[in-house]
């Protein structure tokens, strides 16, 4: 196991070696996404923590709500817009939001501006969390430590 650092420049943090974990075809619906996972280099293992590079045109995620995952980011530089089922809401350097599990106010984060914006996530790892995705045939499901996809009728994406 490599050593934990005591500090270092968030973007220069490796990105995920996988862009999603999503099943095609919202897999490539992520493109020019980059997550660089900071919590994991620190070995933090009761939340994670990711800093997120959207590029003008992308989107941060499925639009999408956990059952038991507490969820909070914070807009670092750039103007994304976020997504819910109130509407939209601009957020720009500074601005946060939070999600509560079980809110069901399914959200994302979308860049319509012509450069790119940096956000930080933050979201805690209860076992057992469900996450709905209210415009996409999709089903999220945490079992032992990785994700399972299915569609809304339950049969498993290939």
């Amino acid at each position: 196991m490599s050593e934990i650092p005591i500090a270092l420049l968030a973007l220069d943090a490796p990105p995920r070696t996988k862009p999603s974990n999503y099943p095609e075809p919202f897999r490539s619906m992520m493109a020019g996404r980059v997550k660089r996972p900071l919590g994991d280099l620190f070995g933090l293992t009761n939340f994670g923590v990711n800093i997120v590079v959207v590029p003008p045109g992308a989107v941060s995620a499925l639009r999408h709500s956990h059952s038991r995952q507490d969820e909070f980011v914070f807009v670092v530089s750039g103007t994304l817009f976020l997504q819910t089922d109130h509407g939209e809401t601009e957020m720009s350097s500074g601005m946060c939001s939070g999600f509560r599990a079980g809110s069901e106010n399914a959200h994302r984060l979308l860049n319509r501006s012509e450069t790119e914006a940096v956000y930080i996530e933050i979201g805690d790892r209860t076992p057992g969390d469900t996450v709905v995705y209210p415009d996409d045939d999709l089903v999220a499901q945490s079992r032992n430590g990785s994700w399972t996809f299915t569609h809304k009728d339950g049969t498993p994406y290939l």
